[in-house]
């Protein structure tokens, strides 16, 4: 057989000797050890004579010494190498000279003196540099992903998402749990986001749908007798393009019988202490977690996701300027909107430049404007004191509980704006005043939500959380009378102002499940092609359950320190749903669509608004 001559004469063909340590294993009790190492070069530095060579590979970094008094050969061999080429060295491990060792390096007591070097493959100079975690361009990085993936950060962080699944797993099997996979091609079903549709070629016209969320099959395991399920499963929502959401992202999915909100809520909170005090280094501020009620949360921080690392709560302040003479006030408070306040620890002393780049970020929040008093030594200057009077701003002082220094900052309007411009400006505020402390983990739970919310559109109510929620048992009479009164059995878990994961304790009496869906406008025979089979099953003995999903990516990512879950997943889609690295989506060959029955229609997108879900449950 005739082989390609410059292969067979190529010396990177040649399979090196094995193996024998990592790049972050060796330590001083290992000196005078023969080694072989294998790695990519991480840096490589020519002192004259010497020359030094940072090797890397997923465990860590090795400083390797090229010496020609050693072996003239490996000296010059390191010679041509270059960054990210990949090399095996054979040597002789060695405590660094006194004064040399790099504690910043958990090998850094240590070299290894090279005998022999062995380039596996050389590379390309990469479009950014791998061994510096500094700010690169995102798409270039989702482009050669598997440089990114290179680098420290990314790696930490996909070890870190390794060792966590696998403890949760271990929790859980512990405990009774079994891990069962659920279907990827299923039906398509409203549940809260579009669906990715999948054409069935033998059965022409008709589609199969990637599943939002295991919902209905984890039930259906409960009504089997599976009493405890669990599943790392993977989720796909065709979602209309946010900051920070994936079409495709994992969950940990949990499902158990005879259970109520207490049980579920207690086995999430005993396995991430576990988790946590195995995986991070990050203190968990308060264990048991505590509660807040839904109305509670948006009443004092505007959202039902804050962050609890720091206070800034929201005041009402409705009664006290609502009758005021200052008309932006009496005009929100005639109209039956809200007039709350926050404090900005230290904002007496802002400028008015900082004061007004504020009050700009509240009007791109959605308010109007921003009304502000400043606590100062010579007393409190406001642009609507004037108008309100001393008597009523001593009370707006004494009622937000402002001290010396302090900026009090009001918006006036409707609830929503109110709330929803006030909870990102604590937000805001918590970061630039450095209040939410990063080595923290506040985790709370969120409860007593409302079981439905008006639909404005369809004219209907619509589910919060799922329409397999349960009502509160004492509440279940309200969906006759006041459907929109009636609070849930769902619970949210949150963690520094992300929410890390839903649930609720399920409907598993078939009437009380068509009478929600009554309620939410759908007809009996719709109802049953959509939720037929779970609805028969509730007939054949469903037990009382209740469950959650964890939003993996999001876990991940506050435990690694990353701003976006992209980089809490090994290959994500960037923010516009699309795949850089393997340039999808992507035109398919007319052959695969004829096989089909499909005709793809060429134009402008089509674009239209769809409902959000939480992160499953």
């Amino acid at each position: 057989m005739n082989e390609d001559s410059s292969l067979a004469s190529n010396p990177w063909t040649v399979m090196p000797a094995k193996r024998t340590h990592t790049c972050g294993s060796l330590r001083k009790s290992d000196a005078g050890s023969a080694v072989v190492l294998h790695g990519w070069v991480h840096r490589r530095r020519d002192h004259g004579g010497l020359i030094f060579i940072d090797l890397r590979d997923r465990y860590g970094l090795t400083q390797v010494t090229l010496d020609p008094n050693v072996s003239v050969e490996a000296h010059d061999a390191a010679s041509g190498i270059r960054n990210e080429y990949v090399i095996s060295v054979q040597g002789t491990v060695r405590e660094r000279p006194s004064g040399t060792a790099n504690a910043n390096m958990a090998t850094g007591a240590i070299e290894v003196i090279a005998g022999g070097i062995t380039i596996l493959n050389v590379s390309k100079t990469p479009p950014f540099n791998v061994n510096e975690d500094v700010a690169v361009d995102e798409g270039l990085r989702l482009k050669f992903r598997y440089l990114d993936l290179r680098r420290a950060s990314l790696r930490d962080a996909i070890v870190q998402r390794h060792r966590l699944i696998k403890r949760m797993r271990d929790f859980l099997d512990e405990r009774d749990f079994l891990e069962i996979e659920t279907p990827i091609l299923t039906a398509s079903t409203p549940e809260g986001a579009r669906d990715f549709l999948v054409p069935a070629r033998l059965s022409p016209g008709e589609f199969f749908a990637l599943p939002q969320a295991p919902q209905q099959f984890k039930q259906l395991l409960m009504v089997a007798g599976m009493d405890r399920y669990f599943q790392v499963a993977r989720c796909f929502r065709d979602e209309d393009t946010r900051s920070d959401r994936q079409p495709e992202f994992t969950q940990l999915d949990l499902e158990m019988a005879f259970v109520d909100e207490a049980d579920v809520m207690g086995t999430i909170e005993a396995m991430l202490i576990d988790v946590f005090g195995a995986c991070t280094p990050k203190r968990i501020q308060s264990i048991p977690f505590p509660a807040v009620t839904y109305a509670d949360a948006m009443e004092r921080y505007g959202c039902d996701r804050p962050d609890l690392r720091f206070g800034l709560e929201l005041v009402d302040v409705t009664g006290l300027l609502g009758a005021s003479g200052f008309g932006v006030f009496r005009a929100a408070s005639s109209s039956g909107g809200r007039i709350k306040a926050i404090v900005v620890p230290g904002g007496a002393a802002w400028s008015r430049r900082e004061v007004d780049a504020l009050t700009e970020l509240a009007r791109s929040f959605g308010a109007k404007g921003l009304a502000t008093a400043a606590i100062g030594a010579d007393g409190i200057r406001s642009p609507f004191r004037q108008h309100v009077g001393d008597e009523v701003m001593a009370s707006l002082v004494a009622s937000t509980r402002a001290g010396l220094g302090d900026l009090i900052a009001i918006v006036a309007d409707t609830a929503v704006v109110v709330n929803a411009t006030l909870s990102r400006l604590r937000d805001h505020l918590g970061a630039k005043l450095g209040l939410a402390d990063p080595n923290v983990l506040s985790l709370a739970w969120v409860v007593a939500f409302p079981l439905l919310e008006r639909d404005e559109e369809r004219g209907a109510w619509t589910f919060t959380h799922n329409p397999f929620c349960a009502p509160k048992d004492s509440e279940v009479p309200l969906l006759e009378t006041d459907p929109g009164a009636a609070l849930s059995k769902q619970y949210d878990l949150i963690c520094n102002g992300f929410e890390i994961g839903g649930g609720s304790v399920r409907i598993h009496v078939r009437a009380l499940q068509e009478r929600v869906f009554a309620l939410m406008g759908y007809g009996k025979a719709e109802v049953q092609a959509l939720f037929g089979t779970m609805l028969d099953a509730f007939e054949y003995g469903a037990p009382p359950h209740g469950g959650i999903a964890l939003g993996l990516d999001r876990i991940v990512a506050i435990l690694a320190g990353a701003s976006s879950i992209r980089d809490a997943i090994a290959f994500p889609k960037n923010q516009t749903a699309r795949d850089l690295l393997m340039g999808a989506p992507s035109p398919v060959a007319a052959r695969q669509l004829t096989e089909l029955g499909i005709q793809v229609q060429t134009g402008p997108a089509i674009s239209s608004s769809s409902a959000s879900a939480p992160p499953g449950g």
